[in-house]
């Protein structure tokens, strides 16, 4: 018997939105207590499994280090839930009763998201935690490469949903993954808005569907070391970021740009942390392994240590060895290390000053159009505050590795694993993204003067010009009889039945 899975994906791509728009619609009437009572029981659910599927995604993916993984899982399941206490999404979210106005918070109704290779679970479980938080319905296209990780996490999710309340349908994936399928799925009228992370190829189908967007991008952060920072502690920091999961956090640095006055000193406390200059020509064998011709990244180089990835490209260094540095003074598209490795690999830059290094820092962010993260590690706060002013970034970290510190760990951003980019035309936000952005607001205004109070404020007008400002204040008259004759037309229509 032959099956076509192209149909039965696009099948399973109808039923599912079809289900998830009825079910929401039970889900909207519910208050917010109700949905932080599913938040909480489905957080406890998956956090009992978070070690076993940790290990099953670095398994099936053969990439990162477990470990990680199930810190980030944890972090997740415990810290997210922890700040998502006490935050109003639906219904009043808030009110100003000087000025008679009120915020109510809506859910945008049914969201398709896809979750990366990178981090699977954490990112799954993370979606539907604020999914279900602000009353929104959720249908996940699983990653092909990540299926058997990403349904299991979905199955006791929606197991643990489904026990504390949540309206059958509005927790569901696609078990049979086509192209066709999540296109279908996404192009969908029930469907309102469109989670991507990290996975470039299905942007481009989430933009032909005409939806809203939110686009956890890649990005190709640098790190930039200012002359007043504390080296050691900088050098430090991004050490430990870029070995986080053997560097496929999406804030992780990319390449380091330094001063000159200060880069064999940062070099040398490099080489004491655990790093790796490697020869032009060791840096070339490497470039080699990552990218196909045509600009794919190739398999084999996500989340894998520097000593494996140097074996791989046939040269060798010692197993303790943390990260691989290539040396660099361009960024050109035709530079692998000008692009975002997924691996513990970094690119160095030397520049004259901070101003020099300012400008290799937006040409690096700019390169791949998302600029997602940029991280300074300086004491001048008027350099951090140029930065700040300057970059073309959804996020800037100040002092922090950038790995920790973009997904809210070690500052005090949302702690969050969907990263927006920074990018316009790519997504809704650069937010942290939060249950905030699943949600929009409805305005409430109450009537606080009389279309008749308006008018007076011609008289107050008139009074207040002065002598020597003649033409001015007849300007201002005749705008002020204009706008009086409207309103009068106005309120003649309204007394008038006739008209109506």
């Amino acid at each position: 018997m032959i099956i076509d899975n192209d149909l039965l994906s696009i099948q399973q791509a109808r039923i599912l939105a079809e289900n998830a728009f009825e079910a929401q619609k039970k889900l909207a009437a519910f208050p917010q207590e109700k949905l932080d009572a599913i938040v909480e029981h489905v957080a406890q659910a998956v956090e009992q499994h978070a070690q076993s599927l940790a290990l099953m995604s670095q398994e099936e993916t053969d990439s990162g280090i477990w470990q990680d993984k199930f810190a980030k899982n944890t972090f997740v399941c415990k810290h997210v839930c922890e700040h998502l206490r006490g935050m109003q999404c639906v219904g009043v979210i808030g009110e100003d009763k000087e000025n008679e106005l009120m915020d109510i918070g809506v859910p945008v109704g049914v969201i398709v998201a896809a979750s990366p290779v990178t981090s699977p679970v954490s990112t799954t479980i993370y979606k539907t935690l604020i999914a279900i938080k602000s009353g929104n319905a959720i249908v996940f296209t699983p990653h092909p490469r990540v299926m058997k990780s990403i349904s299991h996490v979905l199955d006791i999710m929606i197991e643990a949903a489904h026990a504390a309340g949540l309206p059958e349908g509005c927790l569901a994936y696609l078990d049979t993954v086509t192209k066709a399928g999540s296109q279908e799925l996404m192009n969908h009228p029930s469907v309102s808005l469109i989670m991507v992370s990290g996975v470039p190829g299905m942007l481009r189908l989430a933009q032909c569907s005409g939806k809203a967007i939110i686009y956890g991008g890649t990005g190709n952060g640098p790190a930039f070391i200012e002359r007043t920072a504390d080296l050691n502690q900088a050098v430090k920091d991004i050490i430990t970021s870029k070995t986080f999961d053997n560097g496929m956090a999406p804030s992780a640095e990319q390449s380091i740009v330094v001063e000159s006055c200060i880069a064999d000193d940062v070099a040398h406390i490099l080489e004491g942390h655990g790093a790796y200059f490697m020869s032009e020509e060791e840096s070339l064998k490497l470039a080699d392994l990552f990218f196909c011709p045509a600009g794919q990244r190739k398999k084999g180089t996500v989340g894998v240590p520097a000593a494996t990835l140097a074996r791989r490209a046939g040269f060798h260094v010692p197993e303790d060895v943390k990260v691989l540095i290539a040396r660099r003074k361009y960024v050109s598209e035709t530079d692998p290390y000008s692009r975002e490795l997924l691996s513990p690999v970094l690119a160095f830059y030397e520049e004259d000053d901070w101003m020099h290094a300012c400008e290799k820092c937006i040409e690096l962010l700019l390169h791949e159009r998302n600029s997602h993260t940029l991280s300074i590690h300086s004491g001048d706060k008027e350099v951090i505050r140029q930065f700040a002013l300057k970059k073309p970034v959804g996020r800037l970290l100040v002092n922090t590795p950038a790995s920790f510190g973009g997904m809210g760990a070690t500052t005090n951003l949302f702690p969050s694993m969907t990263l927006g980019s920074g990018s316009a035309g790519r997504g809704i936000t650069s937010d942290n993204v939060s249950p905030k952005n699943l949600i929009y607001v409805r305005k409430v205004g109450y009537g606080v003067r009389t279309v008749e109070d308006a008018q007076c404020a011609k008289t107050t007008v008139e009074h207040s010009g002065h002598p020597d400002k003649t033409n001015t204040q007849t300007n201002d008259s005749k705008a002020l009889h204009a706008l009086q004759h409207i309103l009068k037309e106005a309120i003649n229509v309204i007394n008038d039945p006739s008209d109506r």
